[in-house]
């Protein structure tokens, strides 16, 4: 079939070329690595990276989709930090699971992973200096705030939000056995199997087991090994023990995400489109978190998430964290916060839902 031949040796020639180009742009990003070294400034700079992409959209005039300008320079981004400076990233683990796959999303394939066990795990790595940023869950918007996330940014105000990215979280069906009548068996956490009961019942799986797994990642795991069981996990889970997806987004509500923050002891400069989040310990009298609301208003500041949280160290007191608009340096900012009886600032960063 030559005309397929001639196509192939064009996209040959093509692909020589792309090569030969990311080679240049690597030396340039060593360069840019070396000069950073010695100012000291940070490798990680999401804003660089936001301009980018907004640039390249804006001149799109060919097949590829926003999306798809996102997935190839997103890793073509991961690959430029670690050539500046090998990156160590900490994630809530185990491998395979939707944090790991958010880590994965923003670090690429050459940084270096390290599963932890817990939350605060993750925190006690970043202030041993054992990693350069860590990825945790914040919020679900089925399932709410992870309280455990919210407590370890006031135990370790230190640590810095650097960052936040959003995943729509897609349950995947996989099995190594395709047919379904066959299957006695469903593992998964039981936060997923609950979330795609819908599925369950229209495929008439209801009537197989429900063996509960730590995690989607174990769950994948023992499924893998079971030849007339399923799993309800992620697609990086399935991928990771080669288990094959029967079908891709099982999830009752299509809409669920999750917000991930990425932390790190850096702090950001001031910049358009940022968002700030504090822990605000208000007086304890009447009306104390009406005064400090009333200031945010004066201040034209728009708040994003409010939720209070138990200080557990003294009982039957409460701390609020707050998502705003706005960066902490900022003068509005600094005027709403003067008169609250104290602020633990937990960082300024990009708001990733505004692009």
């Amino acid at each position: 079939m030559p005309k397929i031949k001639e196509f192939r040796d064009k996209i040959d020639k093509v692909d020589d070329e792309i090569l030969r180009l990311l080679n240049e742009r690597m030396n340039y990003v060593k360069s840019i690595g070396e000069l950073k070294m010695q100012s000291g400034g940070s490798i990680y700079r999401p804003e660089r990276e936001r301009a980018i992409i907004k640039r390249l959209k804006e001149q799109n005039k060919g097949l590829l989709n926003l999306n798809a300008i996102e997935a190839i320079y997103g890793e073509i981004f991961a690959v430029s930090r670690n050539l500046e400076k090998p990156q160590k990233v900490a994630y809530l683990g185990p491998e395979g699971t939707y944090t790991h796959q958010a880590a994965r999303s923003r670090f690429g394939a050459m940084s270096s992973y390290t599963a932890l066990a817990s939350i605060e795990d993750v925190f006690k790595e970043l202030v041993n200096k054992e990693a350069n940023y860590g990825v945790v869950p914040i919020e679900n918007n089925t399932e709410g705030a992870v309280g455990l996330t919210l407590d370890c940014l006031g135990k370790y105000s230190e640590l810095k939000i650097f960052a936040e990215l959003y995943l729509d979280i897609h349950h995947s069906f996989v099995s190594i056995n395709e047919n379904l009548k066959e299957l006695a068996r469903v593992y998964s956490h039981p936060q997923a199997y609950n979330q795609c009961r819908n599925f369950l019942e229209s495929h008439e799986l209801m009537g197989a087991e429900f063996v509960p797994a730590k995690s989607t990642a174990n769950a994948a795991f023992l499924a893998s090994k079971d030849k007339n069981s399923a799993a309800i996990c992620s697609k990086i889970a399935a991928k990771l023990f080669n288990v094959p997806v029967l079908f891709e987004k099982i999830e009752d509500n299509l809409a669920n995400r999750t917000r991930f923050l990425i932390l790190s002891d850096i702090k950001n400069p001031s910049l358009p489109n940022c968002k700030t989040s504090i822990l605000a310990h208000t007086a304890h009298k009447p009306g104390g978190l009406f005064l400090l609301l009333e200031q945010f208003k004066k201040e034209n500041i728009n708040l994003t998430k409010l939720e209070s949280r138990p200080v557990k160290s003294k009982e039957f007191l409460h701390s609020f964290y707050i998502d705003f608009e706005g960066h902490i340096d900022d003068e509005n900012v600094k005027r709403a916060l003067e008169g609250v009886e104290q602020v633990i600032w937990l960082g300024s960063y990009l708001n990733a839902e505004k692009n």
